[in-house]
């Protein structure tokens, strides 16, 4: 199938699509014209891309994981190379440790937002110069 064909069945863009194969994502065979050709299977490893950017992973992170990966139907299981789980724990500290951040900020906007100025002070101030 052509990249369109291939946009189409997976909802991706074929911008998108090219990225992946800049990435090394995805290696579609090349006709004589130049055209990518890609198979069945490429429908699926595009939704497995789409997993692990969804999980949080970049995809200098997929483009090692990914040849690790097992498939379970069309589920990914790291279950080939013994170093991906420990790769995947590095990864999922570092979102733990974002998400940790983002909550702290949060908390932090949450004070702001409800801290309210005392009903004496919520008068404007006088203009400068005046008693």
């Amino acid at each position: 199938m052509r990249i369109g064909e291939l946009a189409r069945r997976t909802g991706v863009s074929q911008r998108l699509l090219r990225y992946y194969e800049e990435q090394g994502l995805l290696t579609p065979q090349r006709l004589p014209s130049g055209y990518r050709v890609y198979t069945d299977s490429d429908v699926l490893r595009v939704a497995h891309i789409r997993s692990l950017l969804a999980a949080g992973l970049s995809t200098d992170t997929i483009a090692e994981v990914l040849p690790c990966m097992g498939v379970d139907g069309e589920r990914l299981i790291a279950s080939i190379c013994p170093e991906l789980v420990d790769e995947l724990l590095v990864e999922r500290a570092r979102i733990a440790a974002s998400i940790q951040a983002l909550q702290e900020a949060q908390s932090a906007l949450d004070t702001i937002i409800t801290a309210r100025p005392a009903a004496s002070s919520t008068a404007a101030p006088a203009p400068a110069g005046s008693p």
